[in-house]
């Protein structure tokens, strides 16, 4: 069973989040921020990935800290989630496209933590949301997966494009990514024998 749940606590957020890898893509998201929201449904729905995300933050301030830290809860989650890493396909990339905006992304779930990241927004917000924070929340999660991960905009004009085509391509790179590969025979995906 490839699932995991945590509770994160601290004085800026509260988060409760369960994640089972091998979902239909069902998502329960609340955190209080719209359009976090609607891009975390997406990597649930994309990924194949069962979420539930109960998340409050002092919201009072900013959105920040309610981002940052759903990034690192689900990022652990999915380290978890993932155990030993027998067995997986361990690498995956796709173009995505949604409209104008074209998203890159690549993956190694190595245990190697990394983020490449280019978006190229041109606005500050996409409505009250600040653009910056697709990074942070990548970063975060990406850090805490323990996962490389490139993701980069190759084309796109408008900003909510932009950013769900990441969201997007990042979910179909982690459903490919974590999926079990029959040829691989329950082995770790490394010639170092650890992941």
């Amino acid at each position: 069973m490839r699932q995991a749940s945590l509770t994160r606590t601290t004085s800026e957020t509260d988060i409760t989040l369960s994640l089972d890898l091998d979902g239909t893509g069902k998502a329960e998201i609340s955190t209080g921020v719209g359009f976090f929201d609607h891009m975390l449904t997406q990597v649930a729905r994309h990924g194949l990935f069962d979420l539930r995300i109960s998340a409050k933050g002092d919201l009072h301030i900013d959105d920040h800290h309610t981002v940052e830290d759903v990034g690192i809860a689900l990022g652990k989650a999915f380290a978890e989630a993932l155990g030993d890493k027998k067995g997986i396909t361990r690498y995956a990339d796709c173009h995505l496209a949604m409209d104008e905006a074209l998203t890159r992304c690549a993956i190694d779930v190595s245990g190697r933590p990394f983020l490449v990241a280019k978006f190229g927004f041109s606005t500050p917000k996409i409505g009250t949301f600040d653009t910056q924070l697709v990074e942070e929340w990548f970063r975060a999660f990406a850090m805490n997966a323990g996962i490389t991960l490139h993701v980069e905009t190759l084309s796109g004009a408008n900003d909510h494009h932009v950013a769900e085509s990441a969201f997007k391509a990042l979910a179909r790179c982690l459903r490919t990514a974590v999926e079990i590969d029959p040829r691989q025979a329950g082995r770790i995906p490394s010639t170092k024998g650890t992941l």
